[in-house]
Protein backbone atom coordinates (compact mmCIF):
# COMPACT_ATOMS: atom_id res chain seq x y z
CA UNK A 1 0.00 0.00 0.00
CA UNK A 2 1.25 3.43 -0.80
CA UNK A 3 1.52 6.07 1.76
CA UNK A 4 -1.28 7.91 -0.29
CA UNK A 5 -3.74 4.87 0.10
CA UNK A 6 -2.57 4.68 3.26
CA UNK A 7 -3.62 8.15 4.76
CA UNK A 8 -6.38 7.70 2.47
CA UNK A 9 -8.04 4.43 4.73
CA UNK A 10 -6.88 6.19 7.84
CA UNK A 11 -9.13 9.27 7.11
CA UNK A 12 -11.69 6.46 6.07
CA UNK A 13 -11.13 4.54 9.30
CA UNK A 14 -11.57 7.92 11.21
CA UNK A 15 -14.89 8.80 9.81
CA UNK A 16 -16.77 5.27 9.56
CA UNK A 17 -15.37 5.36 13.44
CA UNK A 18 -16.92 8.40 13.65
CA UNK A 19 -19.36 9.58 10.81
CA UNK A 20 -18.89 13.53 10.39
CA UNK A 21 -20.58 15.91 10.94
CA UNK A 22 -22.93 14.42 13.82
CA UNK A 23 -25.92 16.36 13.02
CA UNK A 24 -29.00 14.58 14.02
CA UNK A 25 -30.96 13.02 11.35
CA UNK A 26 -34.71 15.12 11.36
CA UNK A 27 -38.18 13.87 9.40
CA UNK A 28 -37.83 17.99 8.65
CA UNK A 29 -36.75 19.66 5.82
CA UNK A 30 -33.22 21.76 6.52
CA UNK A 31 -34.14 24.29 9.09
CA UNK A 32 -31.90 26.84 7.76
CA UNK A 33 -29.90 27.84 4.92
CA UNK A 34 -26.19 28.50 3.50
CA UNK A 35 -26.09 31.38 0.71
CA UNK A 36 -23.11 29.44 -0.50
CA UNK A 37 -24.82 25.93 -1.78
CA UNK A 38 -27.88 28.08 -3.41
CA UNK A 39 -26.94 27.94 -6.87
CA UNK A 40 -28.32 31.43 -7.42
CA UNK A 41 -26.69 32.96 -4.83
CA UNK A 42 -24.05 31.97 -5.27
CA UNK A 43 -23.91 32.40 -9.11
CA UNK A 44 -24.87 36.06 -7.84
CA UNK A 45 -21.80 36.66 -5.73
CA UNK A 46 -19.77 35.15 -8.32
CA UNK A 47 -21.24 37.15 -11.67
CA UNK A 48 -23.37 39.95 -10.49
CA UNK A 49 -26.36 38.45 -12.15
CA UNK A 50 -29.01 35.62 -12.21
CA UNK A 51 -27.99 31.89 -13.17
CA UNK A 52 -30.12 31.52 -16.95
CA UNK A 53 -31.24 28.46 -16.29
CA UNK A 54 -32.11 26.27 -12.30
CA UNK A 55 -31.72 23.04 -15.04
CA UNK A 56 -28.16 22.51 -13.87
CA UNK A 57 -25.74 19.42 -12.22
CA UNK A 58 -23.94 19.83 -8.89
CA UNK A 59 -21.77 17.69 -7.06
CA UNK A 60 -20.76 17.50 -3.44
CA UNK A 61 -17.32 16.39 -3.59
CA UNK A 62 -16.96 14.80 0.19
CA UNK A 63 -20.53 15.15 1.36
CA UNK A 64 -19.70 13.25 4.84
CA UNK A 65 -23.04 12.49 6.57
CA UNK A 66 -24.66 14.87 4.05
CA UNK A 67 -26.27 17.77 5.94
CA UNK A 68 -24.64 20.47 3.48
CA UNK A 69 -25.96 17.66 0.62
CA UNK A 70 -29.82 17.81 2.45
CA UNK A 71 -29.36 21.88 1.50
CA UNK A 72 -28.01 21.56 -2.01
CA UNK A 73 -30.83 18.79 -2.71
CA UNK A 74 -33.36 21.61 -0.64
CA UNK A 75 -32.42 24.98 -1.95
CA UNK A 76 -31.88 23.49 -5.83
CA UNK A 77 -35.17 21.54 -6.44
CA UNK A 78 -34.56 21.57 -10.10
CA UNK A 79 -31.04 20.31 -10.50
CA UNK A 80 -29.49 16.97 -10.78
CA UNK A 81 -27.53 16.28 -6.84
CA UNK A 82 -24.17 14.00 -7.31
CA UNK A 83 -22.96 13.13 -3.69
CA UNK A 84 -19.52 10.96 -2.92
CA UNK A 85 -17.64 10.14 0.09
CA UNK A 86 -14.85 7.61 0.86
CA UNK A 87 -16.21 6.90 4.20
CA UNK A 88 -19.07 4.49 3.37
CA UNK A 89 -20.84 4.68 7.15
CA UNK A 90 -20.91 8.69 6.29
CA UNK A 91 -22.12 8.17 2.99
CA UNK A 92 -24.77 6.14 4.46
CA UNK A 93 -25.83 8.68 6.72
CA UNK A 94 -26.14 11.03 4.59
CA UNK A 95 -28.19 9.11 2.12
CA UNK A 96 -30.75 8.35 4.86
CA UNK A 97 -30.58 12.25 5.95
CA UNK A 98 -31.80 13.62 2.74
CA UNK A 99 -34.51 10.40 2.20
CA UNK A 100 -35.89 11.18 5.81
CA UNK A 101 -35.88 15.10 5.47
CA UNK A 102 -38.03 14.08 2.26
CA UNK A 103 -36.16 16.68 0.19
CA UNK A 104 -35.09 13.84 -2.22
CA UNK A 105 -39.17 12.72 -2.41
CA UNK A 106 -39.63 16.49 -3.15
CA UNK A 107 -36.85 16.73 -5.80
CA UNK A 108 -37.40 16.87 -9.43
CA UNK A 109 -34.46 15.13 -10.41
CA UNK A 110 -31.88 12.88 -9.87
CA UNK A 111 -29.89 12.15 -6.60
CA UNK A 112 -27.03 9.86 -6.72
CA UNK A 113 -24.20 8.84 -3.92
CA UNK A 114 -21.53 7.26 -5.17
CA UNK A 115 -18.48 5.56 -2.18
CA UNK A 116 -15.44 7.59 -4.13
CA UNK A 117 -12.23 9.35 -3.23
CA UNK A 118 -12.43 12.91 -4.01
CA UNK A 119 -9.59 11.83 -6.38
CA UNK A 120 -11.23 9.28 -8.32
CA UNK A 121 -14.25 12.21 -8.94
CA UNK A 122 -13.37 11.95 -12.74
CA UNK A 123 -15.55 8.49 -12.93
CA UNK A 124 -18.22 9.96 -12.52
CA UNK A 125 -20.04 10.51 -15.45
CA UNK A 126 -20.28 14.21 -17.35
CA UNK A 127 -19.56 17.66 -16.00
CA UNK A 128 -21.04 19.78 -12.87
CA UNK A 129 -22.43 23.40 -13.11
CA UNK A 130 -21.92 23.61 -9.73
CA UNK A 131 -19.18 21.61 -7.22
CA UNK A 132 -19.27 21.99 -3.40
CA UNK A 133 -16.14 20.77 -1.55
CA UNK A 134 -16.28 22.01 2.10
CA UNK A 135 -13.73 20.26 4.37
CA UNK A 136 -12.19 17.44 2.47
CA UNK A 137 -9.25 19.22 0.25
CA UNK A 138 -6.59 20.19 3.61
CA UNK A 139 -7.05 16.06 4.67
CA UNK A 140 -6.19 14.54 1.10
CA UNK A 141 -2.79 13.05 1.24
CA UNK A 142 -2.24 15.36 -2.22
CA UNK A 143 -4.38 17.99 -2.25
CA UNK A 144 -3.40 18.78 -5.89
CA UNK A 145 -4.33 15.51 -6.74
CA UNK A 146 -8.20 16.56 -5.32
CA UNK A 147 -8.73 19.79 -6.82
CA UNK A 148 -6.98 19.13 -9.99
CA UNK A 149 -9.87 15.86 -10.81
CA UNK A 150 -12.65 18.10 -9.55
CA UNK A 151 -11.24 21.05 -12.01
CA UNK A 152 -11.78 18.46 -14.79
CA UNK A 153 -15.19 17.63 -13.66
CA UNK A 154 -16.15 21.32 -14.23
CA UNK A 155 -18.26 22.63 -16.76
CA UNK A 156 -16.93 25.62 -18.68
CA UNK A 157 -18.49 28.84 -17.05
CA UNK A 158 -19.08 26.85 -13.60
CA UNK A 159 -18.31 27.67 -10.00
CA UNK A 160 -16.80 25.48 -7.33
CA UNK A 161 -17.06 26.36 -4.02
CA UNK A 162 -14.14 25.08 -1.59
CA UNK A 163 -13.45 25.11 2.49
CA UNK A 164 -9.79 24.66 3.55
CA UNK A 165 -8.20 25.14 6.71
CA UNK A 166 -6.50 28.38 7.69
CA UNK A 167 -3.05 27.86 9.46
CA UNK A 168 -3.20 30.95 11.63
CA UNK A 169 -6.65 31.06 13.35
CA UNK A 170 -5.81 27.05 14.27
CA UNK A 171 -2.32 27.06 16.10
CA UNK A 172 -3.98 26.26 19.29
CA UNK A 173 -5.56 23.64 17.46
CA UNK A 174 -2.72 22.01 15.86
CA UNK A 175 -0.78 22.06 19.17
CA UNK A 176 -3.28 20.20 21.21
CA UNK A 177 -2.99 17.37 17.93
CA UNK A 178 0.75 17.34 18.81
CA UNK A 179 0.42 16.44 21.91
CA UNK A 180 -2.55 14.41 21.58
CA UNK A 181 -0.13 12.19 19.45
CA UNK A 182 2.40 12.40 21.19
CA UNK A 183 1.06 11.22 24.44
CA UNK A 184 -1.19 8.22 22.16
CA UNK A 185 2.38 6.86 21.48
CA UNK A 186 1.93 3.19 19.23
CA UNK A 187 -2.01 3.84 19.53
CA UNK A 188 -2.20 6.48 17.51
CA UNK A 189 -4.82 5.94 15.17
CA UNK A 190 -7.10 4.73 17.72
CA UNK A 191 -9.46 7.15 17.33
CA UNK A 192 -11.23 6.15 20.72
CA UNK A 193 -8.37 6.27 22.63
CA UNK A 194 -7.13 9.89 20.79
CA UNK A 195 -10.55 11.41 22.18
CA UNK A 196 -10.29 9.95 25.42
CA UNK A 197 -6.81 11.18 25.67
CA UNK A 198 -7.63 14.42 24.24
CA UNK A 199 -10.24 15.35 26.91
CA UNK A 200 -8.11 14.26 29.61
CA UNK A 201 -5.89 17.02 28.71
CA UNK A 202 -8.16 19.39 28.27
CA UNK A 203 -9.64 18.23 32.33
CA UNK A 204 -6.43 18.57 33.58
CA UNK A 205 -4.90 21.94 32.21
CA UNK A 206 -4.75 24.88 34.11
CA UNK A 207 -7.44 27.30 33.88
CA UNK A 208 -5.29 29.89 32.53
CA UNK A 209 -3.95 27.80 29.37
CA UNK A 210 -4.07 29.41 26.13
CA UNK A 211 -5.37 26.17 24.30
CA UNK A 212 -8.04 25.08 26.75
CA UNK A 213 -8.89 29.28 26.87
CA UNK A 214 -9.22 28.82 23.05
CA UNK A 215 -11.32 25.40 23.32
CA UNK A 216 -13.98 27.31 25.41
CA UNK A 217 -14.31 30.33 23.44
CA UNK A 218 -14.68 28.44 20.57
CA UNK A 219 -15.55 24.89 19.88
CA UNK A 220 -16.70 23.36 23.31
CA UNK A 221 -19.83 24.02 22.26
CA UNK A 222 -19.72 21.39 19.25
CA UNK A 223 -16.94 19.26 20.61
CA UNK A 224 -19.32 18.11 23.45
CA UNK A 225 -19.97 15.68 20.59
CA UNK A 226 -16.77 13.10 20.25
CA UNK A 227 -17.55 12.91 16.36
CA UNK A 228 -16.94 16.83 16.29
CA UNK A 229 -13.57 16.24 18.73
CA UNK A 230 -12.44 13.58 16.86
CA UNK A 231 -12.49 15.31 13.13
CA UNK A 232 -10.90 18.87 14.98
CA UNK A 233 -7.89 17.26 17.41
CA UNK A 234 -7.34 13.34 16.55
CA UNK A 235 -7.49 13.68 12.52
CA UNK A 236 -4.69 11.62 10.85
CA UNK A 237 -4.04 13.88 7.84
CA UNK A 238 -4.71 18.03 7.76
CA UNK A 239 -2.76 20.39 5.99
CA UNK A 240 -3.43 24.12 7.52
CA UNK A 241 -2.88 26.96 4.45
CA UNK A 242 -1.99 30.22 4.55
CA UNK A 243 -2.31 32.81 1.69
CA UNK A 244 0.64 31.80 0.06
CA UNK A 245 0.00 28.49 0.09
CA UNK A 246 -3.46 28.49 -0.77
CA UNK A 247 -3.01 29.97 -4.39
CA UNK A 248 -0.42 27.47 -4.98
CA UNK A 249 -3.63 25.04 -4.82
CA UNK A 250 -5.47 27.38 -6.51
CA UNK A 251 -2.70 27.45 -9.29
CA UNK A 252 -2.62 24.02 -9.51
CA UNK A 253 -6.26 23.83 -10.80
CA UNK A 254 -5.55 25.60 -13.58
CA UNK A 255 -9.46 27.64 -12.73
CA UNK A 256 -10.04 31.18 -11.93
CA UNK A 257 -10.16 32.79 -8.47
CA UNK A 258 -12.85 34.46 -8.52
CA UNK A 259 -13.26 35.79 -4.45
CA UNK A 260 -13.45 34.67 -1.11
CA UNK A 261 -17.09 34.41 0.07
CA UNK A 262 -16.27 37.00 3.38
CA UNK A 263 -15.23 39.80 1.87
CA UNK A 264 -15.88 42.00 4.80
CA UNK A 265 -12.34 39.82 6.70
CA UNK A 266 -10.50 41.22 3.61
CA UNK A 267 -11.27 44.63 3.58
CA UNK A 268 -7.93 46.21 4.89
CA UNK A 269 -9.43 49.47 6.16
CA UNK A 270 -11.09 47.90 9.20
CA UNK A 271 -7.60 47.45 10.21
CA UNK A 272 -5.19 50.32 9.73
CA UNK A 273 -8.06 52.51 7.86
CA UNK A 274 -7.45 55.27 10.02
CA UNK A 275 -3.59 55.65 8.92
CA UNK A 276 -3.48 56.81 5.70
CA UNK A 277 0.44 56.79 5.11
CA UNK A 278 -0.37 53.17 5.84
CA UNK A 279 -3.54 53.03 3.07
CA UNK A 280 -1.17 54.61 0.66
CA UNK A 281 1.54 52.07 1.14
CA UNK A 282 -0.68 48.93 0.84
CA UNK A 283 -1.87 50.39 -2.52
CA UNK A 284 1.08 49.44 -4.26
CA UNK A 285 0.62 45.74 -3.57
CA UNK A 286 -0.94 43.09 -5.28
CA UNK A 287 -4.27 41.20 -4.47
CA UNK A 288 -2.78 38.35 -2.85
CA UNK A 289 0.65 40.77 -1.22
CA UNK A 290 -2.45 42.26 0.04
CA UNK A 291 -4.99 39.02 1.58
CA UNK A 292 -1.57 38.04 2.70
CA UNK A 293 -1.17 41.51 5.08
CA UNK A 294 -4.90 41.31 6.21
CA UNK A 295 -4.08 37.40 7.25
CA UNK A 296 -1.22 38.77 9.02
CA UNK A 297 -2.75 41.78 11.29
CA UNK A 298 -6.15 39.42 11.82
CA UNK A 299 -5.08 35.91 12.35
CA UNK A 300 -8.10 34.60 13.61
CA UNK A 301 -8.97 33.21 10.24
CA UNK A 302 -9.41 29.68 10.96
CA UNK A 303 -10.73 29.06 7.37
CA UNK A 304 -10.72 30.34 3.64
CA UNK A 305 -14.14 30.13 1.74
CA UNK A 306 -14.09 31.16 -1.50
CA UNK A 307 -15.07 30.26 -5.05
CA UNK A 308 -13.40 29.30 -8.61
CA UNK A 309 -14.40 29.10 -12.00
CA UNK A 310 -13.75 27.73 -15.01
CA UNK A 311 -13.31 30.25 -18.17
CA UNK A 312 -15.12 31.87 -19.31
CA UNK A 313 -17.55 33.11 -16.31
CA UNK A 314 -18.97 36.14 -17.75
CA UNK A 315 -19.58 39.09 -14.95
CA UNK A 316 -22.05 41.39 -14.84
CA UNK A 317 -20.94 45.20 -14.03
CA UNK A 318 -23.73 47.16 -12.60
CA UNK A 319 -21.98 50.38 -12.20
CA UNK A 320 -23.23 52.02 -14.83
CA UNK A 321 -26.83 53.94 -14.16
CA UNK A 322 -28.40 53.20 -17.31
CA UNK A 323 -27.14 49.58 -17.46
CA UNK A 324 -28.82 49.04 -13.49
CA UNK A 325 -32.16 50.93 -14.61
CA UNK A 326 -32.94 48.18 -17.32
CA UNK A 327 -32.38 45.41 -14.67
CA UNK A 328 -34.67 43.17 -13.51
CA UNK A 329 -34.32 42.82 -9.91
CA UNK A 330 -35.86 39.61 -8.15
CA UNK A 331 -35.29 38.86 -3.93
CA UNK A 332 -32.30 36.92 -2.79
CA UNK A 333 -33.49 33.34 -1.88
CA UNK A 334 -31.43 33.27 1.05
CA UNK A 335 -33.16 35.46 3.29
CA UNK A 336 -36.28 34.59 5.99
CA UNK A 337 -38.86 36.58 7.79
CA UNK A 338 -39.53 38.27 3.89
CA UNK A 339 -41.73 40.15 3.51
CA UNK A 340 -41.23 42.42 6.87
CA UNK A 341 -39.21 45.25 7.15
CA UNK A 342 -37.09 43.30 9.53
CA UNK A 343 -35.68 40.42 8.79
CA UNK A 344 -32.67 37.75 8.62
CA UNK A 345 -30.31 38.10 5.86
CA UNK A 346 -27.90 35.57 4.21
CA UNK A 347 -25.55 35.61 6.75
CA UNK A 348 -28.08 35.46 9.96
CA UNK A 349 -27.31 39.19 10.38
CA UNK A 350 -31.06 41.03 11.23
CA UNK A 351 -31.89 43.54 8.20
CA UNK A 352 -33.78 46.44 8.59
CA UNK A 353 -34.96 47.97 5.50
CA UNK A 354 -36.53 51.58 4.81
CA UNK A 355 -39.64 52.32 4.35
CA UNK A 356 -38.28 53.01 0.71
CA UNK A 357 -36.35 49.70 0.80
CA UNK A 358 -39.01 47.51 1.84
CA UNK A 359 -41.40 48.96 -0.88
CA UNK A 360 -39.23 48.34 -3.44
CA UNK A 361 -38.37 44.91 -2.16
CA UNK A 362 -42.13 44.02 -1.80
CA UNK A 363 -42.33 44.67 -5.67
CA UNK A 364 -39.06 42.45 -6.12
CA UNK A 365 -40.69 39.96 -4.43
CA UNK A 366 -43.89 40.09 -6.24
CA UNK A 367 -42.01 40.42 -9.84
CA UNK A 368 -41.19 36.72 -10.66
CA UNK A 369 -44.09 36.50 -13.25
CA UNK A 370 -44.20 40.62 -14.53
CA UNK A 371 -40.19 40.98 -15.03
CA UNK A 372 -40.45 44.51 -14.54
CA UNK A 373 -37.36 46.51 -14.82
CA UNK A 374 -35.46 48.67 -11.83
CA UNK A 375 -36.77 51.96 -13.90
CA UNK A 376 -40.37 50.85 -14.17
CA UNK A 377 -40.28 49.62 -10.16
CA UNK A 378 -38.96 52.89 -9.14
CA UNK A 379 -41.72 55.04 -10.78
CA UNK A 380 -43.81 53.79 -8.07
CA UNK A 381 -41.59 53.95 -4.89
CA UNK A 382 -38.87 56.82 -3.69
CA UNK A 383 -35.98 54.67 -3.98
CA UNK A 384 -33.29 56.15 -6.36
CA UNK A 385 -31.28 53.78 -7.89
CA UNK A 386 -27.88 54.16 -5.62
CA UNK A 387 -30.74 52.90 -3.22
CA UNK A 388 -31.13 49.68 -5.58
CA UNK A 389 -27.71 49.20 -5.61
CA UNK A 390 -26.98 49.62 -2.12
CA UNK A 391 -29.46 46.56 -1.98
CA UNK A 392 -27.83 44.64 -4.38
CA UNK A 393 -24.31 44.69 -2.29
CA UNK A 394 -25.83 43.76 0.61
CA UNK A 395 -27.05 40.66 -1.47
CA UNK A 396 -30.83 41.57 -0.57
CA UNK A 397 -31.81 41.03 -4.40
CA UNK A 398 -30.75 39.82 -7.89
CA UNK A 399 -30.53 41.17 -11.02
CA UNK A 400 -31.21 39.75 -14.34
CA UNK A 401 -30.28 41.57 -17.65
CA UNK A 402 -33.05 39.55 -19.50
Amino acid sequence: MSDSQAINQAVANLYNTYPFPPDPLSDLEPPGYNWRWSWTAAYSFCTGKKPATQDIRILDAGCGTGSGTDYLIHQNPQAEVTAIDLSEKALAVAEERCNRSGVIAKHSKTVKFFNLKLEEAIQLEGEFDFINCVGVLHHLPEPDKGIKALAQKLKPGGILHIFVYAELGRWEISQMQKAIALLQGNKRGDYRDGVKVGREIFANLPEHNRLLQQEKKLWSLENHRDESFADMYVHPQEIDYNVETLFDLIAASGLDFVGFSNPKYWQLDRLVGESEELMSRAKGLSDRALYRLIELLDPSLTHYEFFLSKPSLEQEDWSDDTVLSQAIPGCSPCMQGFPSQSFLDFEYQMVHLTDAEYQFMLACHQNIEQQARVSEILTNCELDLAGVRSLFERQLIILSSN
